[in-house]
């Protein structure tokens, strides 16, 4: 029976990786969106459930009974099925039961813990041995092992595990790494040698998941570490903007190694009467207007929505000039079918964009008109800049901004309490809002600002200001949060010390040994 059209029930143990959710297989994602029931545990692969369907059963437990009701379950199962796993009871009670089913590999943490922390499994020596200290193991054999040896489930007994390696000729002086969480930004490796291991471990706190590797590629880590070394590794970022903004620059921030909380502190809301942006709406496609002026992609959204309520698409920009304030709401723009005529090449804000703007010419321009659909609260710098260059504006609310709900008590606390390395503030108002339902950030955390603007707002409110775009946009701003941090860590080194995160410098923070 295929098991991609299951008739009478189906399991598929699915090997759910070491710990990042995007080293999931291609097959695995493909059985859990077809899946009817998924069983896992929900701390370790929670983050798998976004490939099911909506309403898909999460369980516990019972393949059996699943299976037999027809339906397609899917096992998660932690690293890869095979491999130091106890699905071999559970495959053999479905066989019994005559329900088919498949098993799916996953990647193993003992290549893929070893790869994120920068030690080649098999290098100079080609040969890589992996065992279970929860299993009776002969350790004097292990110390015979001329290549890397990686142990499963030994961090309580490392000390142990590393004298008893000794003991069975294995030289005091043999690198050792001990690495947790693997391949989550949670990931700490100490590098260590068998003689001082545990010198080196007593104060680090390492729980399971855990791995303990034995062996001279260790040495390699210092050249080939890419994962630790990321600028902002496990900085954990606020990031207080509206969820629609959020997406593009935590997916950023997650590249550098960050750990991105969107907190919303704006709510975008349609404006209290809509009979202005209807007349706007008309005008454009009737032929008002000769300029139309996006300072936002929530003015984008908006005017898109209204063209959608009306039956309207990007074809009623023909003969229209468009402009765009800066790159993000160009993108909006493009995404919805238009491409910018005018896009400041300078500083991204109303500033830059009239600095580029021609100047009304009656020779040139047959309308001297411009449509400015935007936010309730936005600033008349635009429009005294225009009426300045002899342009007639339509400042038009589009939309409006109001303060979003608190945060729940957990955030609220770690924004004042110092468990924020940094906050991005991508305006004035979120400044202003954040402040109003959170609290002011502790002053460890790194405030990072879009422009100078919100650097004087942020500093109004007390708040040190310790990196700026060199331009108005939100990736502009996450690159420069990266360069600090790169520059940190850099100090850090430089002065023979352990990188730190700027939470790791309050008061009352958990230490680790170097």
């Amino acid at each position: 029976m295929s098991s991609d059209s299951p008739t009478s029930g189906f399991v598929a143990f699915v090997g759910a990786g070491p710990g990042d959710p995007n080293l999931l297989t291609l097959r695995g994602a493909e059985l859990l969106g077809k899946a009817d029931v998924v069983i896992l545990d929900e701390d370790l692969h929670g983050p798998l459930l976004k490939h099911c369907r909506p309403g898909v059963e999460v369980a516990a437990d019972d393949l059996v009974k699943h299976a037999k009701s027809g339906r397609l379950v899917v096992r998660l199962c932690e690293g890869d099925p095979m491999l130091f796993s106890s699905i071999t009871e559970e495959a053999a009670a479905l066989a019994a039961a005559e329900v088919d089913f498949e098993i799916v590999p996953g990647v193993p943490p003992a290549t893929a813990v070893l790869g994120y922390a920068g030690i080649p499994p098999a290098s100079s020596v080609p040969e890589f041995r992996v065992v279970d200290a929860t299993q009776d193991q002969d350790w004097s054999s292990h110390a015979a092992c001329p290549g890397t040896l990686v142990i499963y489930n030994g961090i309580t007994e490392a000390v142990a595990i590393g004298k008893a390696l000794i003991a069975g000729g294995k030289p005091d002086s043999t690198p050792v790494a001990v690495s947790s969480g693997g391949t989550t930004t949670e990931q700490y490796t100490v590098v260590s040698s068998l003689g001082r291991l545990q010198a080196d471990l007593k104060h680090a706190g390492f729980t399971e998941p855990a791995l303990i590797v034995v062996g001279e590629a260790v040495g390699l880590r210092d050249k080939l570490s890419w994962f630790e070394t990321k600028p902002l590794f496990g900085w954990r970022v606020l990031v207080p903007r509206t969820k629609e903004q959020s997406k593009s620059l935590s997916e950023q921030l997650t590249s550098y190694g960050a750990v991105p909380e969107e907190v919303p502190t704006i709510s975008v809301e349609p404006p209290r009467t809509p009979q202005q942006m209807d007349r706007a709406i008309k005008g454009l496609v009737t032929g008002r207007y000769e300029w139309v002026a996006f300072t936002s992609a929530n003015a984008v959204k908006a005017v898109r929505e209204k063209f959608e309520e009306y039956g309207l698409d990007a074809r009623a920009f023909a003969g229209l000039k468009v402009a765009a304030v800066g790159d993000a709401t160009a993108r909006a723009l493009v995404e919805f079918g238009v491409k910018p005529d005018l896009l400041p090449s300078g500083e991204q804000s109303s500033e830059g964009l009239v600095a580029e703007w021609p100047p009304y010419d009656s020779m040139l321009d047959p309308i001297n008109r411009v449509l400015l659909p935007r936010a309730d609260i936005s600033t008349d710098t635009l429009v005294a800049g225009l009426t300045e260059l002899g342009w007639e504006c339509d400042d038009v609310t589009a939309y409006r901004t109001v303060r979003a709900a608190p945060p729940p008590a957990p955030i609220r606390e770690a924004i004042k309490g110092g468990g924020f390395d940094a906050v991005l503030f991508t305006s004035s108002s979120t400044v202003r809002n954040l402040v109003g339902i959170a609290g002011k950030p502790h002053n460890v955390t790194v405030i990072a600002v879009i422009g100078p603007q919100t650097a004087k707002t942020a500093e109004e409110f007390g708040l040190r200001v310790d990196v700026m775009a060199d331009k108005a946009s939100a990736s502009a701003l996450a690159a420069a949060l990266a360069e600090y941090g790169a520059k940190q860590r850099s100090a850090a080194l430089a002065a023979g010390d352990t990188p730190r995160r700027p939470s790791q410098n309050r008061r009352g923070a958990r230490r680790r040994a170097k």
